[in-house]
């Protein structure tokens, strides 16, 4: 009998079991295209399922939400919504549901600056089909008696909701992107996934930390239109979960007679915002949160924007442009005491 190799063969299995303990866990990877836009979703973890298994429940994830409520598909929930014209009750998606309790809490707390019912002043003004036009008082003042989320009824405990106006339409792509990483961080966390970054059209859900133990470090957007340039860097401190939501008006906008337009509709004139903001960050816990008032500080700027996140106790980068290069930067009271994230 060799009694030296029944010693050491227990010992050169807990040789091999400690160095497959030291080796980093490999982040993976599922990127594509969705909702008009690109994902990248980055994870990690110890006993995960199969990266084919989530790649699939990312695909029904996002599958489900084009189907509730997508503005592209005639077939989507919120497109049949749309269409119809009773102002009887109508079942909706909890999804939805969920949303326009949001729309509703965001718009109170703005003054109406937030509403994602102004979709005809959106084709008003042309931002619908690229067709862009400066309309008339008269045109404005149409179309904005279809306007209005005080004409819509929300039933929480049935599902239901209901229009007290035949015309009125809605379009949550404001909080789109912001409730997609929502839904796939929770997809993520359902598989036992607490280390993650989950980003589609620039909007984020970040959890965890990389394999090494290193915090997620992303880049916030410079307001370049010809470009996409990283500006400053977040550092996420807190590993229980941030989301982090960015809108500009510098992309999407038009020119008349010298007089920029840009996209964001405020609903109480009925006409673009004018001001000198054009981009703004909010850091939140809920994505889908922070994407309505990331939207919302573009239309109320920067003066009003910051009084209204200050009394909210929003965390708030906002950037002003003065003249075509010319840029300055402000942070709201939350933003410059939280220590969930470092912004440089």
């Amino acid at each position: 009998m060799n009694t030296r190799a029944l010693v050491t063969l227990p010992a050169l299995v807990t040789t091999l079991l400690l160095a497959g303990c030291d080796r980093t866990p490999e982040i993976e990877l599922a990127q594509g295209e969705a909702q008009g836009t690109t994902y990248h979703i980055k994870w990690w973890g110890e006993d995960v399922p199969a990266h084919g298994d989530i790649e699939a429940d990312l695909t029904r994830v996002l599958t489900k939400i084009d189907e509730d409520i997508s503005t592209y598909r005639d077939d989507s929930w919120i497109s049949r919504f749309n269409a119809s014209r009773t102002t009887n009750w109508q079942t909706a998606p909890a999804g939805v549901i969920h949303l326009l309790q949001i729309a509703r809490r965001v718009h109170d707390q703005s003054q109406g600056c937030y509403d994602p019912t102004v979709a005809p002043l959106f084709a008003l003004w042309g931002f619908q089909d690229e067709h862009f036009q400066v309309p008339s008082d008269k045109a404005i003042h149409e179309a904005m008696t279809h306007v209005g989320l005080e004409h819509l009824e929300i039933d929480e405990s049935a599902g239901k909701v209901r229009k007290t106006i035949p015309e009125l339409s809605i379009d949550l792509s404001s909080m789109g992107e912001g409730y997609s990483v929502d839904q796939i961080a929770a997809m993520l966390e359902s598989h036992g996934i607490h280390d993650y970054l989950a980003e589609l059209g620039g909007d984020m859900r970040i959890r965890g930390a990389k394999p090494d133990d290193e915090p997620w470090r992303v880049g916030i957007e410079t307001p370049s239109p010809g470009e996409r340039r990283a500006g400053n860097i977040v550092t996420v401190n807190d590993r229980s979960g941030l989301s982090i939501n960015t809108s500009g008006t510098y992309r999407r906008y038009f020119d008349d007679s010298g007089h920029a337009y840009g996209h964001i509709i405020d609903p109480r004139s009925g006409a673009p915002a004018t001001h000198d903001l054009v981009s703004t960050t909010v850091f939140g816990h809920e994505a889908a949160v922070s994407d309505a008032w990331a939207t919302t500080m573009l239309c109320l700027g920067r003066k009003q924007g910051t009084e209204v996140a200050d009394r909210e106790g929003l965390p708030v980068y906002l950037i002003e442009r003065h003249g075509d290069h010319d840029f300055s930067d402000s942070r709201t009271r939350a933003l410059k005491e939280t220590k969930r994230l470092t912004l440089k």
